[in-house]
C-alpha cells in the first residue's frame, strides 16, 4: 500500500475545530498547518475542555522521511527566579461521574504555558502557508462566536465552580445562568488575543504583549510565574520512544503516564471473542485511576500522507482570565495527578497525553489520539483494538461503548461500564467479582477519541466530535 492510502481529512474534538483544519488543507495547507488551525479554533470553540494558555503534545509523521516526531509542549513548573507564589489556592469540589473531586485553582495554579510554542515549532518547521492564515479561522470564530455543543454544556455544568470563578461568570454565565446546548459562546477578548498571536506571533505569550498581561495578573494574584519562565520555555522536539507491535504494526506514540504503549502488546487477541472475554481481557489489562478530564484532541492528514495528532488542555482552569483578551489560564499545579515526583523549575508535568500513529510497510495506517485524562490509554485501546483486529469501521469503533477500570491494587476492582455494553459484557465482569458501576448513558467521562485511518475517519459523539475529509 502507498503511504497516501489514508485520505485527507481532519477529526476533532467540536464541527467547528475540524472545519477549521479542513479549511487550511483546501487551501493548500499540510498536516502542521491544518494542526495549527485547528488547535488555534479549539482555543476559541472548546474553551470548557482547553485553551490556548495550556499545555499540549504533538506527534507529527514525515511521510516523506519515514520518520516520527514529537513535540513537548506541555506546561512547565514556574519559579526559575526563586521568587515564591504568595497566592493561596481556591478549592473547588468537581462532581465527576459518580465522584467528588477536589481541585486547587486560582493564581498558584498556574504553570508555564506551551500551546503558542508548539504551535509555533509545528508551523516553522513543517508549516507551508503563512502564519496569519493558521490564526484566520479562529480569530473569524472569535469575532462571530460559536453554538455551545449539547456535550460541551453538560462538561460546562460540571466545571463551572472553576469556569464561573470571577471573570468567566461574565462568559459561562452571561444572564446569570450557565449557557445551554445551542447558546452563543461569546469570548470578544480573544479576537484580540489572536489578534496579536498574528501579529506578534507565539512570541507575544513569551515577551510580548500577552506575556505583560499575564505577568500583571500573577503579580496582583499571588501567581508564581514570572517573566524569567516565560522566557525560558520552549517547545521540545524529539523521537518518539520505542515503537510497540500490535497486530502486526508498529505503533508511535509518547511514553508517560498514559502507558499505553506498554499495555498495547499485552492485550490479548480479540477478534473472535464474546463480549464477556472482549470485556473481561480490557477489565484486566486496563486498570488505572480516576480523575478530570478537560483535554481535547486533533487529527489531520494532508495528501502526501503526513500527519499531525495534537492534544492539549487547560486542566481544569485556574478561573483566572487575562483582562481584556478572555484568555482563561491553565490550573496544572492544581492537577494531583500529574504532581509526580520533584517539581523543580523549569521541568515539565507529566501528561497522560498519547498522540498516536499506527505504521506498516506502506506507511500511515492511521493517526488517532484522544481526550479524557486518566482514560486517555482506554479509550485508545479499546479504539485501536476494534480497527486494527476487530475489524471495525473507524465510527463504530470510536462510537462502541466503552469500560474504564478505576483501580489500582489487587482484589476487587471498580469497573465503569458504559451504557449499552452487553449484558453478557456486565455479566462476565460480575462473575469475575469486578465491582460494576453502570451507567445510564453515555458520557464524555470515557474520553473523546479522534481517528483518521485509511478506511475513513471519527469524531467522537460523547464530547461533540467531528471528522471531515477532503474531497478531492
Amino acid at each position: 500500500m502507498s503511504r497516501a492510502t489514508v485520505p485527507p481529512g481532519v477529526a476533532a474534538g467540536h464541527p467547528a475545530t475540524a472545519a477549521a483544519g479542513l479549511e487550511i488543507l483546501s487551501d493548500g495547507g499540510g498536516a502542521a498547518d491544518a494542526a495549527v488551525a485547528a488547535t488555534l479554533a479549539s482555543g476559541v470553540a472548546e474553551t470548557v475542555m482547553t485553551g490556548l494558555a495550556g499545555g499540549g503534545h504533538a506527534l507529527y509523521w514525515d511521510a516523506g522521511g519515514g520518520q516520527a516526531h514529537l513535540i513537548d509542549c506541555f506546561v512547565a513548573v514556574p519559579g526559575l527566579d526563586g521568587e515564591p507564589a504568595r497566592g493561596q489556592p481556591v478549592e473547588v469540589d468537581i462532581v465527576f461521574g459518580e465522584q467528588t473531586v477536589r481541585y486547587a485553582i486560582g493564581a498558584g495554579s498556574v504553570g508555564v504555558p506551551g500551546v503558542p510554542a508548539g504551535c509555533d515549532t509545528l508551523w516553522r518547521r513543517w508549516g507551508r502557508l503563512p502564519w496569519a492564515r493558521l490564526v484566520e479561522p479562529a480569530l473569524r470564530l472569535s469575532r462571530d462566536g460559536v453554538p455551545l455543543p449539547p456535550r460541551h454544556a453538560d462538561g460546562l455544568v460540571m466545571v463551572a465552580p472553576a469556569m464561573t470563578h470571577g471573570d468567566g461568570a461574565g462568559i459561562y454565565a452571561p444572564t446569570g445562568r450557565l449557557l445551554r446546548a445551542g447558546e452563543l459562546l461569546r469570548q470578544p477578548g480573544l479576537t484580540q488575543a489572536l489578534a496579536l498571536l498574528r501579529d506578534e506571533g507565539a512570541d507575544t505569550f513569551y515577551t510580548g504583549s500577552v506575556a505583560a498581561a499575564l505577568l500583571r495578573l500573577m503579580r496582583e494574584r499571588g501567581g508564581a510565574v514570572t517573566g524569567a519562565d516565560l522566557r525560558a520555555y520552549r517547545a521540545r522536539c524529539s523521537r518518539p520512544a520505542p515503537e510497540a507491535r500490535f497486530a502486526g504494526l508498529r505503533v508511535a506514540s509518547r511514553r508517560g503516564l498514559s502507558g499505553l504503549l506498554g499495555t498495547l502488546p499485552h492485550l490479548p487477541v480479540l477478534a473472535d471473542a464474546t463480549p464477556g472475554e472482549r470485556a473481561l481481557a480490557f477489565a484486566r489489562t486496563l486498570r488505572g485511576t480516576d480523575g478530570a478530564g478537560d483535554t481535547t484532541n486533533v487529527v489531520t492528514v494532508d495528501g502526501p500522507g503526513n500527519a499531525c495528532v495534537f492534544t492539549t488542555s487547560l486542566g481544569l482552569g485556574s478561573g483566572d482570565f487575562l483582562p481584556g483578551l478572555d484568555l482563561h489560564l491553565n490550573s496544572m499545579l492544581g492537577e494531583t495527578d500529574l504532581l509526580r515526583g520533584p517539581l523543580y523549575p523549569g521541568t515539565r508535568l507529566d501528561s497522560m497525553m498519547a498522540p498516536t500513529v499506527v505504521l506498516d510497510d506502506g506507511g500511515l495506517v492511521l493517526a488517532t489520539g484522544a481526550a479524557g485524562g486518566s482514560r486517555i490509554r482506554s479509550a485508545l485501546v479499546q479504539t485501536l483494538s476494534g480497527v486494527l483486529v476487530e475489524g471495525l469501521a473507524p465510527a463504530a469503533a470510536v462510537e462502541r461503548p466503552r469500560l474504564h477500570p478505576a483501580g489500582t491494587a489487587d482484589g476487587p476492582v471498580p469497573v465503569h461500564a458504559e451504557a449499552g455494553l452487553e449484558k453478557s459484557a456486565l455479566d462476565a465482569l460480575d462473575a469475575a467479582g469486578y465491582e460494576v458501576r453502570r451507567w445510564s448513558g453515555r458520557h464524555h467521562y470515557f474520553g473523546g477519541v479522534s481517528l483518521v485511518a485509511r478506511d475513513g475517519a471519527a469524531g467522537d459523539s460523547r464530547r461533540d466530535g467531528a471528522a471531515l475529509l477532503l474531497r478531492g
